[in-house]
């Protein structure tokens, strides 16, 4: 047992000294997350002008199909080329992790599952993972490219993650992000029956945004709570939201 790596063992007051001060970083942690949070629910959108045409199971769906009515949709592009057979094990296993997500449509958000394998190999995916989410092929049409989670130099020059290719390509450590499919999450706003880009995150940007409240805090109305006994200068929810 002695060999087994393992923290410091202490006793119970030098824990409590020390777990309060790990306290202090995690407070501080958590209001620079809300402080982070008001600055992305303050981020500018695009207009998108180019109209992107689905696969569903219900026929061609364009983006603003998407919404299903909401005012916000949040989409994971979830890595499936679509000469593979199988989704890619990491996506695979963050579409596992997501819990319910009913409170998005409380919060007038849905979210969507896009990638560029064939509808029918999605849907046998879907079955097979028993999983609920929408799921919609983007097979045909540039919505892969223009949102860089599909590289391929031959189209459009290779961008990930806000790097460009010379960046990209001076990662070697990272091969896998210079070319092919590549994971991300993208959110969109509507005004009536135009749709604009409000955010994107990609590589480890979309670690942990497996929960309702993770996912809303990437949209431009946050998590639509107001705290009228918060503290002053507490991040609120936008005034247009």
């Amino acid at each position: 047992m002695n060999d087994v790596p393992h923290p410091p063992i202490v006793e119970r007051e030098a824990w409590l000294a020390d777990r309060l001060a790990l306290l202090e970083h995690e407070k501080a942690l958590t209001r620079q997350y809300d402080r982070v949070n008001a600055e992305r629910r303050r981020l500018p959108m695009v207009k998108l002008d180019k109209a992107y045409a689905f696969d569903g199971p219900e026929g061609e769906a364009s983006l603003l199909d998407l919404f299903d009515g909401r005012r916000q949709l949040i989409v994971y592009h979830f890595m499936f080329d679509p000469a593979w057979e199988k989704g890619c094990p990491g996506c695979t296993g963050f579409v596992d992790a997501l819990g319910d997500l009913a409170l998005l449509g409380e919060r007038n958000t849905r979210f969507v599952l896009v990638s560029r394998a064939p509808l029918a190999r999605l849907q046998a995916y879907r079955a097979e993972r028993g999983w609920h989410w929408p799921w919609v092929s983007s097979h045909g049409s540039d919505f892969n490219y223009d949102f860089h989670v599909t590289l391929d130099a031959a189209i459009a020059p290779p961008e990930y993650n806000y790097r460009r290719q010379a960046e990209l390509e001076a990662r070697s450590d990272e091969p896998h992000f210079q070319s092919g499919e590549c994971h991300g999450l993208s959110v969109f706003f509507r005004l009536d029956e135009t749709v604009f880009h409000s955010y994107s995150s990609y590589a480890r940007g979309c670690e942990s945004l497996t929960n309702a409240y993770a996912l809303l805090d990437r949209t431009p109305y946050g998590r639509q709570e107001d705290f009228e006994d918060s503290p002053p200068g507490w991040p609120q929810r936008p005034t247009y939201g």
